[in-house]
């Protein structure tokens, strides 16, 4: 960058006094000021949007660099996987019996049937109807089903006869 003393700045503001004058002067000092400011913003951006590609650019690389080790390391998983299955059927097969029908232990024996589904068959009719009397009068637990009208006749206040 430029490097400008106090003495430099104060010489050029000499002859801009000179050459422009002073009633121009802050006209031409505010629209210098503006067009420096938009210059610096515009760089600033510049300097932003360069960075920002570089960034991109990088956890790009970052991303191929996982995607390429999580392929390995699936891969690699997928292979274990295979040769264990395939020792596991090797050795299923030289049991006694050839490995029998599926189920079945190496002796031949049946497996033990899975346990059936029995609904718990609980009682809430009983159990709700078991509460007290008494104590669904104390709490007011409604045991009658009312309509609107009836619910408001029961609780409308007597009628004073004159």
């Amino acid at each position: 960058m430029i490097d400008f003393g106090f003495d430099k700045l104060a010489l050029i503001g000499a002859v801009a006094l000179v050459v422009i004058g002073p009633q121009r002067l802050p006209r031409v000092a505010r629209t210098v000021g503006h067009l420096l400011g938009k210059a610096q913003r515009y760089v600033s951006d510049v300097k932003a949007e360069v960075n920002r590609s570089i960034e991109l650019e990088e956890l790009a690389k970052m991303k191929r660099q996982f995607e390429t080790a999580a392929q390995d390391v699936q891969s690699t998983v997928n292979q274990t996987i295979h040769e264990t299955s395939e020792s596991l059927n090797q050795s299923w097969q030289s049991l006694p019996g050839g490995g029998g029908p599926e189920g079945a232990d190496a002796y031949g024996t049946d497996p033990v049937p899975p346990p059936e589904y029995r609904h718990p068959k609980k009682k809430w009719r009983l159990k709700r109807g078991a509460t007290p009397l008494w104590y669904k009068q104390r709490e007011g637990v409604q045991r009658h089903v009312q309509s609107g009208a009836a619910r408001v006749a029961r609780f409308r206040p007597p009628r004073n006869k004159a």
